[in-house]
């Protein structure tokens, strides 16, 4: 899969499990902000994002990105 392909594919599970349209998911957005993450909704982007991309995600390293583009960066890099 490329880059631009698992991006497509995150971006659309993204939309749909936080209902926010997938044109507010550029790399430089927010995602704390962007899906107005909790705690517990945090959580449910880890579990998302593992499911999506197969790549086990420590809560504590996810944590520390602040961006899609990192999410993005971080996750393809580990696939």
């Amino acid at each position: 899969m490329t880059k631009e392909e698992f991006i497509a594919k995150i971006n659309a599970a993204l939309a749909d499990e936080f209902e926010v349209e997938e044109s507010v998911l550029t790399p430089e957005a927010p995602i704390k902000e962007t899906l107005e993450l909790d705690s517990l909704s945090f959580v449910d982007l880890i579990a998302l994002v593992e499911s999506v991309s197969g790549v086990k995600v420590a809560g504590t390293e996810v944590a520390k990105i602040a961006t899609f583009g990192e999410l993005y960066d971080f996750v393809y890099e580990r696939m």
